[in-house]
């Protein structure tokens, strides 16, 4: 299984990325794809998730209102939308695929929001 992320990079406070998540090696229509995020010095946290199958989607706070989450099913891939990014929005994005019984990380791509 493969889970692998990009699309991070240098953006300005008020700019926008897409970030994609392309998922290989399993099917994942059990599956909630996600994304999260650690920040330099804190703890790895939750920003947004869907669901493989019915689409439903589900945000943290900070992330509500500003990211999409979405998914293209032919592609196998898993997009964040990242509208009105923050300083601290800064942060290695990772891409996360749970069931009720694995769970599999990709190797993180590093957003930075600065002026």
């Amino acid at each position: 299984v493969q889970l692998q992320a990009s699309g991070g990079g240098l953006v300005q406070p008020g700019g926008s990325l897409r970030l994609s998540c392309a998922a290989s090696g399993r099917t994942f229509s059990r599956f909630h794809m996600g994304w999260f995020r650690q920040a330099p010095g804190k703890e790895r946290e939750f920003v947004a998730t869907i669901n493989w199958n019915e689409g439903i989607t589900y945000y943290a706070d900070s992330a509500e209102g500003r990211f999409t989450i979405s998914k293209n099913d032919n592609k196998n891939t898993v997009y964040l939308q990242m509208n009105s990014l923050k300083p601290e929005d800064t942060a290695v994005y990772y891409c996360n695929a749970a069931s009720m019984y694995s769970t599999y990380w990709g190797q993180g791509t590093l957003v930075t929001v600065s002026s």
